[in-house]
């Protein structure tokens, strides 16, 4: 009995009481669902809907086939009693991903749904591995590692980490698991395994392309791409753990205002309110935000201010917002998701009536005030212990649904803001989701520590978050944890943070810096405390210099930043890229980890060891390289060391593009 037929333009499956359907879904690509028994769900957490497409379908008595322009799919039949294997081809025939057979005898079954209590189930489904394999993107994850090929990945969502489960092949494919459940991954030299603690169903996406660039550009049509980046993110960030009150806020911007040193957006972080859940200022120590918007406006400064998520016990909102159900509901044991200043449990971003109370709020206490932008900090959310099992959304358990938490918070601020009448939308958040791009979102890597490994660490965090569809990444300037002005050693380690992150997508100055000040209110109540001095002129006379220099450097390259962020707006190409995403040819920049691409024409190779006045840089082939410093010319296709003084990073100048960014570069030498 023949158990393949024709469904909507692509090819579904029965066996066994399983279903399992191939669906076109966009060019060249397909959407694979499965389920072993009852409807399979259409509805996607991390797809858009495609347009509905007629692709060639082949079926035979044991076997069937699907093709979409370059991509074929072919279900095979493995023996009695065992699902057809599915399988995936380029246009060449090449075999690109397979299911992992079933191995005779061990009756090994690639789609495997252990039934769990409350009817969903725990999913596993292996697929086979090719060995020689590269694969980059899912996230950001805390390492120094660009190639996954080895690497056990949890997918879900932790202070700096950030699961987003795509991946990008040197096969030629990108694989999206379209799946928000709580979950591992490995990318084993033997097989590849995907897994979900509670789901009901399969449901993953693949496309096919001939080069990095076509597969991002096909992921992004699938999942949506960025709004154009607003002007005022394109320039310098000033912020700092923590300006604790509208006067000390005023006097840091004043004085940047005083140096002529321009400052884009300037930051009013955390416990800037009474209490967690308040959604507004602590008129004690901010007694008239008006004038303090209107007055940094003044001065060129758009205003960002910290949200969190947290709802203390004690927040003049909590009753309300706990009857109403627009809380994280706890399963078991005490209600206290996150216990900092008090006893806090998380609004439900995934509630529509939360994200609009909560929204209402800071329209009224922030947006009417002039405030442009938010913070949209904890937003995994932080639990204070990632006990998934423990906490239910409004979309289902966390275990089922947790990783679409940072979307949608910031998706509730962006349609909010839309409501109002805004149309250039930035919000920074700490975590983000397949789809997060599409609501206004810049991404920042967590609360990383001070440290040579860490800043080591970013370079491949942010070209991993590239190529997961996140084009608007940050991370804070020499780190969060740590450092000290008075350490000198900290002082070289941040001016070469300030380097790399003036060639970062979005340039922003944070940290929590030693030693810290105890605050305390009026009635003699402890609240958040505030780091030491955190501006660039903190460090001394040298690191003063240096930084205010490399802010001139981004302001003279706004045109060719806004060039990039219309290319991000209109294809989703990445700002900061692999050597590979435009040199795909060249096998070794598929393995270069320490030096990206800013855009197409400049090639940054941060210095991101102590002590280091050189560092080897590989020029990808098929171009020809200009050193920015010392206008001396290279042909690609070799390593070459330069020289790398403090005040400098090196940077190369693709030959015959954008000739005027030599010139600005070059300063950098006419400078010292």
């Amino acid at each position: 009995m023949n158990c393949f037929n024709r469904y909507q333009g692509g090819l579904e499956y029965r066996c066994g009481g399983e279903t399992v359907r191939i669906l076109p879904w966009g060019k060249d690509s397909f959407r694979v669902l499965a389920r072993p028994c009852g409807k399979l769900e259409t509805e996607s957490e991390g797809l858009l809907e495609a347009k509905s497409m007629e692709c060639e379908v082949v079926l035979e008595e044991e076997c069937a086939s699907v093709t979409n322009g370059r991509l074929t799919c072919r279900l095979e039949p493995q023996g009695w009693n065992v699902p057809a294997r599915i399988r995936f081809f380029n246009e060449k025939g090449e075999e690109l991903l397979s299911e992992q057979p079933c191995g005779g005898a061990l009756a090994k079954k690639a789609r495997h749904f252990r039934p769990a209590v409350g009817g969903s189930y725990q999913l596993r489904v292996t697929f086979a591995s090719n060995p020689e394999e590269k694969l980059y993107g899912m996230g950001q994850y805390q390492q120094e590692i660009l190639d996954l090929k080895g690497c056990n990945l949890e997918l879900a969502h932790r202070n700096s980490q950030v699961s987003i489960p795509f991946y990008l092949s040197s096969l030629g494919y990108g694989f999206l698991w379209n799946n928000p459940a709580v979950g591992e991954v490995s990318f084993g030299k033997n097989t590849t395994v995907w897994k979900a603690e509670s789901t009901s169903q399969m449901d993953y996406w693949i496309t096919a392309g001939d080069s990095p660039a076509e597969l991002m550009e096909a992921y992004m049509n699938a999942v949506g791409k960025p709004p154009m980046l607003p002007e005022a993110g394109l320039g310098f960030w000033q912020c700092k753990l923590r300006y604790y009150s509208q006067e000390d806020a005023l006097s840091t911007a004043r004085e940047y205002w005083r140096r002529g040193i321009p400052v884009d957006v300037f930051v009013i972080d955390y416990y800037h309110w009474p209490r967690c859940g308040d959604y507004r200022f602590d008129e004690e120590f901010f007694p008239n935000p008006r004038e303090m918007v209107e007055e940094l406006e003044a001065m060129g400064m758009k205003t960002m201010v910290s949200i969190w998520p947290q709802v203390d016990w004690r927040s003049e909102n909590f009753q309300e917002m706990y009857q109403k159900g627009m809380l994280v509901q706890t399963e078991h044991g005490m209600n206290v998701q996150m216990n900092f200043h008090g006893n806090n449990v998380f609004y439900d971003a995934t509630n529509p009536e939360a994200r609009q109370y909560v929204w209402e709020k800071c329209k009224k206490n922030y947006a009417d005030c002039g405030v442009a932008y938010y913070w949209l900090d904890e937003a995994e959310p932080e639990f204070g212990t990632y006990d998934y099992d423990n906490y239910r959304y409004y979309a289902g358990t966390v275990l089922e649904k947790g990783n679409i938490y940072p979307r949608e918070y910031a998706r509730g601020f962006y349609e909010g803001q839309k409501r109002l009448g805004q149309n250039e939308i930035m919000n920074l958040a700490r975590c983000a989701w397949v789809g997060s791009q599409r609501y206004g979102t810049v991404v920042w890597s967590g609360d990383i520590f001070s440290s040579w490994q860490a800043l080591r660490n970013q370079i491949c965090a942010g070209l991993q978050m590239g190529l997961s569809g996140i084009s608007w990444w940050t991370t804070d300037i020499g780190g969060f944890h740590g450092g000290s002005a008075e350490d000198p050693a900290f002082t070289e380690l941040l001016i070469r943070w300030f380097q790399f992150g003036t060639f970062c997508p979005i340039m922003r100055l944070h940290g929590n810096r030693l030693p810290r000040r105890e605050i305390r209110k009026a009635d003699g109540e402890l609240t958040e405390g505030t780091g030491a001095d955190n501006e660039i002129w903190s460090y001394g006379e040298e690191a003063y210099r240096i930084m205010k220099h490399y802010i001139d450097i981004r302001e003279a390259m706004r045109s060719y930043i806004r060039m990039l962020m219309e290319q991000a707006h209109k294809t989703g190409a990445p700002v900061m890229r692999t050597l590979f995403y435009d040199f795909p040819q060249d096998p070794t920049c598929w393995t270069v980890k320490d030096s990206y691409l800013f855009g197409s024409d400049l090639l940054v190779a941060p210095v991101t060891k102590p002590g280091a006045e050189s560092r080897e840089v590989y020029l990808p082939a098929g171009a020809r390289w200009v050193h920015a410093s010392s206008g001396a010319a290279y042909d690609g296709g070799q390593s070459v060391t330069v020289s790398a003084p403090l005040a400098q990073i090196p940077v190369f100048l693709r030959e015959g593009r954008q000739e005027y960014l030599l010139k600005l570069l070059r300063d950098q030498t006419e400078w010292e």
